[in-house]
């Protein structure tokens, strides 16, 4: 995952943690609620980052088995 990716998806999870708070603390379940997306946001952001990261490892060993065979 790279730097950008990790910075990204921290960011979110780690706003939607205090927006569930604070929407705990208020009482407010809007706002509770909008700090659950953002955490699932985060964490969606994790999958995508891994799953691409996987793709292009995937993609790299098909090249170096190409350069192989040739």
């Amino acid at each position: 995952m790279s730097s950008k990716d990790k910075v990204d998806s921290l960011k979110d999870k780690a706003a939607g943690t205090a927006k569930e708070v604070e929407g705990k603390v208020t009482g407010d379940k809007a706002r509770e609620g909008e700090g659950k997306l953002q955490k699932a946001v985060g964490k969606a952001k994790d999958v995508l980052s891994d799953a691409k990261d996987t793709v292009a490892d995937k993609v790299e060993d098909v090249k170096k088995d190409l350069d192989k065979n040739d």
